[in-house]
């Protein structure tokens, strides 16, 4: 394979690592400069020359790799390589077909950019800065090179000191152990913690930031107001946000030209009280306190990773039924969804389960007649956690009336198993369960009319883009193409994306770290008007005529651009 003499010493394992130090490996070029090249290729998110160059610099990487582990495995079976000249003008060829491919892909690199930007309605790019990428990409490159040979070092200088009391092949695997304890501890005990607590500490800060401009509301139904058993400063930034900046009675009033009601929204921060079934138990309280169980329709919120809630979500839904509804939502992180689904996964799920049964117990112990219509509600980690809040066991008696969950993160169990178990003639990007009577799907152009039988007593939507790597995100895409990017694919996925063992999966985890970064409507970032045909179907507000469903949409749309 490399042209080089092996000696018995090179199959044990001992000499193989100076070979790679006195020059890199041909196949670990060519395989690497393949993955290079397809890393270049349009996936689900716009990248920047930045960005691509960090992808593109760690996908050549994993394919030198694969390359160099295939040249030691050949060896190691001591199967033929090819003479020394043969293997000179191999390299040679190998060089030149990897640069002239890499060329070839970092000219297309901007087309292929603009093949996303064009159906998200973002301008075109005149270049993806293909120097600029390659440079980024070479030095992404050559730290992963260095901490390969770093570790490769480790292990052989472990295997040499072992090999004085041990058997040759007990003393190479406990190397490899050593060196594999070494490396993980100081990744996961050093660098990942240290930039965990660091990362950790400003959303902290952050989250405790008082905007002076933001002060608590006078108003005494309101949470944070002095009459609150709640104080504002425990809310939290995203919760002063989401009690501070909804709209007001006069405001939805003036839209629709009649009387309407103060929405009501409740919001417990992570600072309000110590263990979660004390801050549910005090959301409990103040909802009964301003009277959230006396409205017509009332929506248990479990927020993203931060602690917010999406205005786009809340906002319109409190225009469609005219004020006359209540909300409560309870913080369980500071971390962005990403961060908190990897680090504290099972926060969210306590949070939201502690906040559903403190509410639907009460709720429950209402005359049927005399209480309010509840739905539950939650976007991206939120949509997760709040599938989780929940047993149908529990609520199968007495159940809610509905959901809308956008945007539910790849490893959310019950969309998981409804999308595997879609009908056979629909795509994974917008399927169809069963006969539409419980759960259904819906994305940018509203797919809500479309099920074979009418509602059923519980209403499900799935409100998903396909765009959103959040959701589509798999990491069986490593080693398989995943069934949404065969045809037909989604309104805004691009026709030029292609599917490629490992780098695939590469691209989209790039795309998840991306994904609220698109215009609205687009990618991880819902739109208002696709939340109001959602919202429509789940809660049946009061009647609409096509006009006024139109300018409210178009006024919400005008308010979030």
């Amino acid at each position: 394979m490399e042209g080089e003499k092996v000696t018995q010493s090179d199959l044990a394992g001992r000499n193989i690592p100076r070979h790679w130090f006195k020059r890199l490996s041909t196949t670990g070029i060519f395989i690497g400069g393949i993955c290079l090249a397809a890393s270049l290729t349009p996936s689900l998110i716009p990248r920047s020359y930045m960005v691509q160059g960090v992808l593109s610099g760690t996908a050549f990487a994993v394919g030198y790799a694969a390359g160099v582990f295939a040249v030691w495995l050949w060896l190691y079976l001591q199967l033929p390589t090819p003479r020394r000249s043969i293997a000179l003008w191999l390299r040679l060829l190998t060089a030149l077909l990897v640069a002239a491919l890499a060329v070839l892909c970092l000219w297309k690199a901007a087309e292929w950019q603009n093949s996303i930007r064009a159906l998200m309605q973002m301008p075109p790019v005149d270049t993806a800065h293909p120097f600029r990428t390659g440079l980024i990409a070479a030095l992404v490159f050559l730290v992963w090179l260095a901490l390969a040979r770093l570790f490769s070092g480790v292990v052989h200088r472990a295997s040499a000191y072992l090999q004085r009391v041990l058997p040759r092949r007990v003393a190479n695997v406990l190397a490899a152990a050593v060196a594999i304890a070494l490396f993980w501890g100081a990744i996961e005990g050093v660098l990942f913690r240290q930039t965990l607590h660091l990362v950790d500490s400003s959303f902290r800060e952050l989250d405790s930031y008082i905007d002076a401009d933001t002060p608590p509301p006078a108003d005494p139904m309101k949470t944070g107001s002095s009459q609150s058993l709640i104080a504002w400063e425990s809310l939290g930034a995203r919760g002063r946000e989401f009690i501070a900046t909804g709209p007001d009675a006069a405001e939805i009033g003036a839209f629709f030209s009649e009387p309407a009601m103060e929405p009501l929204r409740t919001y417990v921060g992570l600072n309000t009280r110590e263990t979660v079934q004390e801050r549910a138990a005090v959301a409990l309280q103040e909802m009964l306190r301003t009277g959230a169980f006396e409205r017509e329709v009332l929506v248990v919120v479990v927020p993203t990773g931060t602690g917010w809630v999406d205005p786009a979500a809340m906002d319109p839904l409190e225009y469609l039924h005219r004020g006359n509804i209540a909300s409560v939502a309870m913080q369980y992180s500071y971390l962005s969804s990403w961060l908190s689904l990897l680090i504290e996964p099972g926060y969210g799920a306590e949070a939201g389960r502690a906040l559903f049964q403190a509410v639907y117990e009460h709720w429950t112990g209402l005359p049927p007649g005399e209480r309010p219509r509840l739905y539950l509600y939650g976007l991206s980690l939120g949509a997760m956690n709040s599938e989780l809040s929940t047993d149908l066991f529990e609520v199968i008696a007495d159940p809610f009336q509905g959901a809308l969950w956008a945007g539910p993160p790849f490893p959310s169990y019950t969309w998981r198993k409804v999308t595997n178990e879609r009908l056979p003639s629909t795509t994974e990007w917008l399927p169809s369960f069963r006969d539409g009577a419980i759960i259904r799907f819906t994305g940018q152009k509203n797919n809500l009319e479309n099920a074979s039988a009418p509602w059923g007593p519980v209403r499900i939507v799935y409100l998903q883009y396909a765009s959103d790597p959040v959701t589509f995100f798999s990491p069986s895409s490593a080693y398989r193409e995943p069934d949404w990017m065969k045809s037909p694919r989604g309104p805004d996925v691009s026709p030029e994306l292609r599917w490629f063992p490992v780098v695939t999966m590469l691209q989209l985890a790039v795309d998840m770290m991306l994904a609220t970064t698109t215009p609205i409507g687009y990618g991880h970032i819902y739109a208002p008007e696709h939340y109001i045909d959602a919202w429509m179907e789940v809660t049946s507000p009061p009647p609409l005529s096509p006009e006024e469903l139109d300018r409210l949409k178009k006024h919400h749309a005008a308010r979030f651009e």
